[in-house]
């Protein structure tokens, strides 16, 4: 006989019911626990689901952003529209130019392409970047150095119209007694800028003086002169600490590609191996470079264009292609160097040189800003017009 039966043995009938109830109890107690054990072991189960799921979304969101940086580094239009389509960027002017002003390691050079294009997308980013500047109480140097350090002008004139009318606008907006009117902080900002040339660039012997600053800057307030003291000030700072070429993040710009007189990409045939190669070229100081990448720190190669002339010509299956040749020199090669892939500079190849475009249109702009730019400052005719608008307006007694 078991204790249990010999303890039974003691309880009355009443007893021993209670006795099996509350083992009923029991057993529905421990299963109901048991239950609830599970359910909250399958609730924790969701909620690590959710928050691995959450990490994976979050990285691959970051992936996804940085994958659309580096697009758009290299070409800021798909990189802009990648963010968009993978929702990582809203496709508004505010964020885009906010996106533009704040995040790093976007190449400088792709900043001032996409800021300087004319759809309405980028007029209404253009005019959001610079909002983000304040020009409160800085002089016109001043302004100018944050507004420069935050990009890279690109090479069109059109682009540099644009972009700097909207500098004139923000500045005055910020500062309104210093001018009397937009054109004059227009046109006085170019004048800075061709200063800052003139001044720092070793290729530029003829200096220019104080006195022929401010002589070239007379009659641009409506009409009337700044005054002395203001040029003055102006024409020290530039002439004791030039502008900072921002190091970009990915393209490492020097003085000698600052605000260039064209910019693109193009197809190079070879001079040994006839062969197509796409490269980044820039036009600027009476030199042609070309690059590998927009990112690359130095160019494959230099083409100095003195001597040079340039055509269109016609390349089997390449329709807008140009030519740069020397006229005088038929059959010899054209003085010209490259850089080697194990890092040796060596004399070109090339009798001729041809490079092919995109669209006639590419092809005849590009063919005209090489002729010009042997001789023309790319701001000359910006500066002219305004100069001209500004007298024509001007109060007559």
């Amino acid at each position: 006989m078991t204790d249990c039966q010999m303890v039974s043995s003691d309880f009355t009938a009443n007893e021993k019911l209670e006795i099996e109830t509350i083992k009923m109890y029991k057993k529905d107690l421990l299963d109901d626990i048991q239950k609830l054990k599970m359910e909250i072991d399958n609730v924790m189960a969701d909620i690590l689901n959710f928050e691995s799921s959450e990490e994976r979304r979050t990285i691959e969101k970051g992936k996804k952003f940085s994958t659309g940086k580096k697009k758009f580094n290299m070409d800021p239009k798909k990189g802009i529209n990648y963010l968009v389509e993978n929702n990582a960027l809203e496709g508004r002017a505010q964020p885009i130019a906010e996106f533009l002003y704040k995040e790093e390691g976007l190449n400088k050079t792709a900043i001032g392409d996409f800021l300087g294009e004319r759809e309405e997308l980028h007029l209404q980013t253009l005019k959001a970047y610079v909002e983000l500047h304040e020009f409160s109480d800085l002089n016109l140097v001043q302004a100018l150095r944050q507004f420069l350090w935050s990009f890279r002008l690109p090479g069109e004139a059109q682009k540099i119209d644009r972009m700097m009318e909207a500098f004139a606008m923000r500045y005055c907006d910020c500062n309104a007694r210093v001018f009397q009117s937009t054109d004059t902080c227009y046109i006085l900002s170019f004048a800075i800028i061709m200063l800052n040339t003139s001044l720092h660039n070793p290729n530029v012997k003829d200096k220019t003086t104080l006195e022929r600053f401010i002589s070239m800057n007379r009659g641009i307030n409506n009409g009337g002169d700044l005054p002395n003291e203001l040029l003055s000030k102006l024409y020290e700072s530039i002439h004791n600490e030039p502008f900072k070429i921002p190091e970009d993040d990915g393209n490492d710009l020097t003085h000698t590609f600052f605000n260039p007189d064209r910019e693109g990409w193009l197809l190079k045939l070879g001079g040994r191996v006839k062969t197509w190669k796409r490269r980044w070229f820039i036009l600027t100081d009476n030199c042609l470079y070309y690059f590998e990448y927009t990112t690359d720190k130095e160019p494959r190669g230099i083409i100095p264009l003195e001597n040079l002339c340039v055509r269109g010509v016609h390349y089997p299956r390449k329709p807008y292609c140009l030519e740069l040749y020397n006229p005088n020199s038929r059959g010899q090669k054209i003085k010209a160097c490259k850089t080697e892939t194990d890092g040796r500079v060596v004399e070109g190849k090339h009798q001729s040189y041809t490079i092919c475009s995109v669209s006639a249109e590419e092809r005849d702009s590009w063919i005209e800003a090489i002729r010009a730019s042997i001789t023309k400052d790319p701001f000359y005719d910006l500066v002219s017009v305004r100069k001209k608008k500004v007298i024509n307006q001007a109060p007559q007694d």
